[in-house]
């Protein structure tokens, strides 16, 4: 792969998509630094810095930093994201919705239609209720974060917002089109390494300082070099179920009979458990900074990060989303009939019932093994930060989300390189019966 990327300046077609992608994210970044009218940004910011362990923290990690900013981009692609899962969740449970789904090309239209109806629909709400929210907002100091609160500043506030969220969900829909990569990750990818150049100079600064020792620091290094390995293996980890099909003589031909694979992944929930759990767990410390309640506060202390009443809810919640999300997005009843309406069954199970609880029981155990690695990757902050002293936040579902996108992308790259690889082959060569 290596040697492929070394090439990469002889395809021109894929150095146009990874200009045009490098393009596009670089306006991201230009709009994450535009601000939205009406905002003390002072103030805005002292607030954000008691705001650590909340919901605002998690939603600004997704927006690159722009919620902080309160920029035109405040709400980041979280609404396409959050209209994504909701479809997925009412699939379920309408009838049209999962016909859709079955429906090949022109469902996953129909569907993506319906999700830039949601997410407009959601931006709007969110950016009406942040806007709301802010006006009760007040510095350590007592100023309010917004200047003229009113009608006026909450439906601009909410248009502004929306049309960031938009203009957003476009611009990744053009990524994924005519760049390279998923878009939407790309952007929150994008988002989340912004953040790297300033932390690596902060910790060189605390080693030039005494703060952090060189040995430490070299230790911290190699661990950080094994985790990311270890996420890269456990990414691409799947259990691989044997399939048999069936031989079909068709007058003077032979059809099946092949040997192949169903592949299950052990982590075929992604990012989304964390994300939900750390949603539920952030939200009574979150209530906490607008209600001065003494029951709300004491609550709110105990479900701060480090704490083992916190790391263990978290746990609990990452393992329940894993098997919840898992049993939305994968029926396993789906996979038995389609394998018996082809003629395909697994060596030594009776085809049907018996293949859907075959496949049932192995998700269910690469599940377990799943959850409990995104369990680990994501309390690995917290025994950093309260166990060595750490002083920068390594691990997480930001590290999840980074490295999933960066391995999709670069096997985007790949498979540029492979096709191109392909028609340099066959170029010049005359098929047989090809005029």
């Amino acid at each position: 792969m290596i040697k492929g990327i070394e090439g990469l300046g002889q395809v021109p077609e894929l150095r146009r998509r990874i200009g045009f992608t490098l393009l596009l994210l670089a306006v991201y970044r230009v709009g994450v630094q535009i601000p939205a009218p009406g905002i003390d940004a002072q103030a805005l910011a002292s607030f954000f810095a008691r705001a650590s362990g909340t919901l605002f923290g998690l939603f600004d990690m997704f927006s690159g930093g722009a919620l902080k900013k309160f920029s035109i981009f405040a709400l980041g692609i979280m609404p396409y994201i959050s209209a994504s899962i909701i479809l997925q969740l009412l699939a379920v449970a309408i009838p049209h919705l999962e016909a859709l789904q079955k429906e090949g090309e022109e469902g996953r239209k129909k569907i993506s239609q319906y999700t830039r109806y949601g997410t407009v629909v959601l931006s709007l709400i969110q950016g009406l209720g942040i806007a709301i929210g802010l006006e009760s907002m007040t510095s350590p100091a007592g100023i309010p974060v917004v200047s003229s609160p009113g009608w006026a500043f909450r439906l601009i506030t909410g248009l502004t917002l929306m049309s960031g969220t938009v203009f957003l969900m476009w611009l990744g829909e053009q990524i994924t089109e005519r760049g390279i990569g998923n878009g939407i990750s790309l952007i929150i990818f994008a988002g989340i390494v912004a953040r790297m150049p300033s932390a690596v100079i902060d910790t060189f600064r605390l080693m030039q300082t005494g703060d952090i020792n060189p040995a430490l620091m070299l230790f911290l290094i190699l661990m950080m070099v094994v985790v990311v390995a270890f996420i890269c293996f456990m990414e691409r980890a799947h259990r691989r179920i044997p399939i048999q099909y069936a031989r079909r003589v068709v007058g003077r031909r032979v059809y099946g009979g092949q040997n192949t694979h169903l592949p299950l992944k052990l982590n075929t929930a992604g990012v989304i458990p964390p994300i939900f759990a750390s949603s539920i767990i952030m939200f009574p410390a979150t209530i906490a900074n607008f209600i001065q309640v003494p029951w709300m506060q004491r609550v709110a202390q105990a479900l701060m990060p480090g704490s083992w009443i916190y790391e263990s809810i978290y746990v609990i919640l990452i393992v329940f989303f894993c098997y919840f999300y898992t049993a939305i997005t994968f029926n396993p009843v789906d996979i038995a009939d389609n394998l018996k309406k082809n003629g395909g069954y697994i060596p030594g199970i009776r085809p049907g019932r018996r293949t859907s609880e075959y496949i049932d029981k192995v998700l269910t155990r690469i599940t377990l093994i799943g959850a409990a690695y995104v369990s680990v990757i994501c309390v690995l902050p917290s025994i950093l930060i309260t166990q060595l002293n750490v002083p920068f936040y390594f691990g997480g579902t930001a590290l999840l989300i980074v490295v999933g996108v960066a391995m999709d992308t670069m096997g985007q790259i790949e498979s540029h390189l492979i096709t191109r690889n392909y028609e340099g082959i066959m170029r010049g060569v005359r098929l047989k019966g090809r005029r």
